[in-house]
């Protein structure tokens, strides 16, 4: 049962760069977090200029949001030396929050970056209240702990840290095979150093078993004759359970995704800011209001678990694939409203009848029918079919600028 005077938590969302930043914040995010071009956990989704943290900042603010920054690789010495011109830099321009792993990074902090708040990274690993306590001695405002907790575990932190210390957990989205994302794989296999922010990910390879003395003869350990996905960890989709991870006492609910697509930032922060929203309205018991739960479904994602939240995973792995469940697609994009129709710039091509899916921030998605299509200059089209073509639609109201119209289809691309 939630009770219903305890406070909701943030909601953290996303943000790989400006654009998906802008996203988040419109749809409803209290605070993004995000990376400059060094020193975060995903160096390909890092693409933050330092004018664009400056304009982040600028905007978020201007909304009522909040921007966290990663700082959170294990940096070595020669990196060491470029980062206090960076903090300055994120001090200066009003970042709240920088988030670290590293004690050495977290006395630059500390030094560099006095105004901003420090939050402890998942990639500390932190599953314990004196862990935890001894961060917030330190300096520490946050703790993110690590995925492999059960709420429980959380409560009893909770319990047993100091109040104001805030904890953060993750709710939605990729799991690492590894403790805290702490892997060495991507160096064995590839040279590239996950834990610098450049993992390439072969926890998502398929895999064959071959004995040391027979090689080439490759032995088939799964369903399919294409070896298996051995290490490929279902995604996390803790949405259903918002409630008790407040009761738990989380402070801030974090969806990951900063290398994932502004489609993705979108739904995703629109759906758990919806559910936050009824769970902050609820009397009694709270149930995940259905759409929530559709629209999870709408976006690129492996297949759901729970995580370690409600004990040891039970459906935690897919061995067969590492695909995504792909099943919507952008149509169009709102760009306005004049004489009763709504103008779009097209991303895929759609004909005439077709039912559009909205999604317009801040409600539940709803659905434009295009009975007929107009092109920009007013002529009815059976369909629209090039890429950034502006397209009409006959619709009863207005529809906010930068809402998505979607189709089903059986082939995306992806989400």
């Amino acid at each position: 049962m939630v009770n219903t005077k305890m406070r909701i938590p943030e909601l953290l969302c996303p943000a790989g760069d400006l654009p998906r930043l802008k996203t988040a914040v419109d749809f409803g995010a209290d605070a993004v977090y995000i990376a400059g071009e060094e020193f975060g956990m995903r160096t390909a989704a890092a693409k933050f200029s330092e004018s664009d943290i400056a304009e982040g900042v600028d905007y978020a603010h201007a909304h009522g949001a909040r921007v966290h920054i990663t700082c959170n690789t294990v940096p070595h010495d020669e990196e060491m030396s470029r980062m206090p011109d960076f903090l300055r830099l994120l001090n200066s321009v009003g970042v709240d929050a920088v988030i670290a792993s590293d004690i050495g990074t977290v006395s630059l902090i500390k030094k560099y970056a006095p105004d901003c708040e420090i939050h402890i990274s998942v990639q500390s690993g932190v599953v314990n209240s004196v862990t935890a306590s001894e961060f917030y001695k330190m300096g520490a405002k946050r703790v993110v702990l690590a995925r492999e907790l059960s709420l429980k575990e959380i409560k009893h932190i909770r319990d047993n840290t100091p109040k104001e210390l805030e904890i953060e957990a993750f709710a939605h989205g990729a799991m690492c095979v590894s403790f805290s994302a702490r892997c060495l794989l991507s160096s064995y296999m590839t040279g590239r150093d996950a834990n610098r922010g450049d993992c390439a990910q072969p926890c998502r390879w398929s895999y064959s078993l071959m004995e040391e003395k027979r090689p080439g003869q490759y032995y088939d350990i799964t369903e399919t004759d294409k070896g298996t996905y051995i290490l490929n960890a279902n995604d996390m989709c803790m949405a259903p359970y918002l409630d008790k991870m407040v009761d738990a006492g989380i402070d801030s609910i974090k969806i990951e995704g900063r290398a994932k697509s502004d489609y993705y930032v979108a739904v995703t922060t629109n759906a758990y800011r919806g559910a936050l929203n009824s769970l902050k309205n609820a009397d009694g018991d709270w149930q995940l209001p259905e759409w929530v739960g559709e629209e999870l479904n709408k976006i690129s994602h492996r297949t759901y678990s729970t995580g370690f939240y409600l004990g040891t995973p039970e459906n935690s792995q897919t061995y067969g694939s590492a695909g995504y469940i792909r099943d919507y697609f952008i149509a169009a994009v709102v760009t306005g409203y004049e004489n009763g129709c709504v103008t779009a710039v097209l991303k895929n091509k759609f004909s005439r009848g077709a039912n559009l899916d909205c999604l317009e921030a801040g409600s539940k998605p709803f659905f434009v029918p295009a009975h007929v299509i107009f092109d920009k200059n007013g002529n009815e089209i059976e369909s629209a079919p090039s890429p950034m073509m502006t397209v009409k639609i006959p619709f009863e109201r207005e529809i906010n600028t930068g809402s998505m119209l979607r189709l089903k289809s059986e082939n995306t691309a992806d989400a």
